[in-house]
């Protein structure tokens, strides 16, 4: 069975009205690599450490392949342009969940 992959993101977007362009049209290349969101803003907090992210959105793939293969589709490099501007940092990690015990 292969293991599902999660990508966090953290963001600082200081131009809504631009960072709204990315947002629109991100949700149908994510999904035509089988992602879906899990997090997208929403309220959040610091439960231990010092991490204070303004913004966290976190997506889930079928696997880390699949995930790799959005990053890299042509369609999102081009949707990722429409966000340059808009933020004062977009940090985004990717990880290998486990895998479902049988």
């Amino acid at each position: 069975m292969t293991a599902p992959a999660y990508l966090i993101v953290e963001m600082h977007i200081t131009d809504m009205e631009q960072y709204k362009k990315y947002m629109a049209e991100a949700p149908a290349v994510v999904k035509a690599h089988g992602g879906e969101y899990l997090v997208r803003g929403g309220r959040h907090e610091t439960l231990e450490g010092d991490w204070q992210p303004h913004r966290v959105a976190m997506l889930r793939f079928p696997s880390y392949d699949q995930a790799k293969a959005w990053w890299d589709d042509e369609q999102y490099q081009r949707v990722r342009k429409l966000r340059q501007g808009a933020t004062v940092y977009f940090n985004m990690v990717l990880v290998e969940g486990v895998s479902a015990p049988v």
